[in-house]
C-alpha cells in the first residue's frame, strides 16, 4: 500500500463523484457490483475502506478511465494497478508496429495517432497535404494536433469552415475534461481556445458548400482546390496500460468524389511526420 496525499479527495468522495456523473444510484451500482447499497454508502462516506478488488470492480461498472482508476487506488492508499509505459518502451514494440501498419494502409488518405494531450505520436505521408503552408515553428517536435489545426499560423487560415471545425474540436476537448482531471490537457485547451480567429477569405457559413449529411466535414484549401474530409476516431478496447488507454487513431476519409479522385492521383511528398513514432 501507499500513503494517500493529505488533503486530497478520499476514495469515497471520488467514487461518489463518478457515480453521480454516470447518474447511477447507490442501489443500482450495488446490484451491478454484487454488493449492497449499505456497503456503497459506507464506502462513499468513509466509514468503510474498500478493498483493491472492490475499487477496480466499481470503477469498471462506472466506466472510469484507466488513469482515473489508478487515482482511485492511490486515494485509498493502494499502489496503482495499471502501468504507464512510454511508447518507446521495448514492451510497446508490437503496438508501434501495428500503428505503423494501420497508418500506412490508410494511404492515400491522411491518418495520425495522438496521445491524451493530442501530441502527435505517428502519422502517414498523406498528412503532409493537411500541413501544407503550416509555419515551420509549429512543425518542431513535439507536435500537437490541436495547435497545428487551430493556430493562426497553422492549418486554420486554410479551413473553409473554420468556425464549425473549431467549435467541434473545442467541444471534443471539453467532453474529455469533464471526465479527466488532466492538467496538461487543460493547458492545451486554454491555449488553443484563446487563439484569435485567422483571416479566412470567404469562410463558409454552415449552409454553404456541398452537403455532407452523414458527418461534419473538414473543408480545407490545398493547391487551389478545396478538399473535404470526414474523420473517424478509433481507440483500443479494454486497455491495460495508461498510455494505450489514451491513444487515439484519427483517420480522414474523402467526403466527396472530387477529394477522393485528387488524393488517389496526388503525389505523396515526404511529410514532416512521415511514418515515425516520436518518443
Amino acid at each position: 500500500m501507499t500513503t494517500a496525499t493529505a488533503g486530497a479527495p478520499t476514495v469515497g468522495a471520488l467514487l461518489r463523484s463518478w457515480r453521480n456523473r454516470r447518474r447511477i444510484s447507490q442501489l443500482e451500482l450495488a446490484l451491478r457490483a454484487d454488493s449492497s447499497a449499505r456497503h456503497i454508502s459506507f464506502i462513499e462516506t468513509g466509514r468503510s475502506l474498500p478493498s483493491r478488488q472492490m475499487i477496480l470492480r466499481l470503477a469498471d461498472h462506472l466506466d472510469v478511465p484507466v488513469r482515473e482508476r489508478n487515482a482511485l487506488l492511490v486515494a485509498a492508499g493502494y499502489a496503482p494497478y495499471f502501468p504507464e509505459r512510454p511508447l518507446d518502451d521495448p514492451a510497446m514494440g508490437e503496438l508501434r508496429a501495428g500503428l505503423e501498419r494501420l497508418l500506412c494502409a490508410h494511404e492515400p488518405f491522411p491518418a495520425l495517432a495522438v496521445d491524451g494531450t493530442y501530441r502527435v505520436v505517428a502519422a502517414n505521408r498523406s498528412v503532409s497535404l493537411l500541413l501544407d503552408g503550416v509555419a515551420e515553428e509549429l512543425l518542431v517536435p513535439p507536435l500537437n494536433a490541436m495547435r497545428l489545426t487551430l493556430h493562426p499560423r497553422g492549418m486554420a487560415p486554410r479551413i473553409r469552415n473554420y468556425g464549425q471545425w473549431r467549435a467541434h474540436l473545442l467541444h471534443q476537448m471539453e467532453r474529455q475534461l469533464a471526465v479527466l482531471r488532466s492538467a496538461p490537457l487543460r493547458a492545451v485547451y486554454d491555449e488553443v481556445s484563446s487563439y484569435p480567429p485567422p483571416e479566412v477569405p470567404g469562410e463558409e457559413r454552415p449552409d454553404d458548400g456541398p452537403a455532407a449529411p452523414f458527418a461534419l466535414p473538414l473543408r480545407i484549401e490545398h493547391a487551389g482546390r478545396t478538399l473535404s474530409f470526414v474523420s473517424a476516431i478509433a481507440t483500443f478496447n479494454t486497455p491495460m496500460d495508461v498510455t494505450v488507454s489514451e491513444l487515439a487513431l484519427e483517420t480522414f476519409l474523402p467526403a466527396d468524389a472530387e477529394t477522393a479522385a485528387y488524393l488517389h492521383g496526388a503525389h505523396l511528398r515526404d511529410a514532416p511526420l512521415q511514418g515515425a513514432l516520436t518518443p
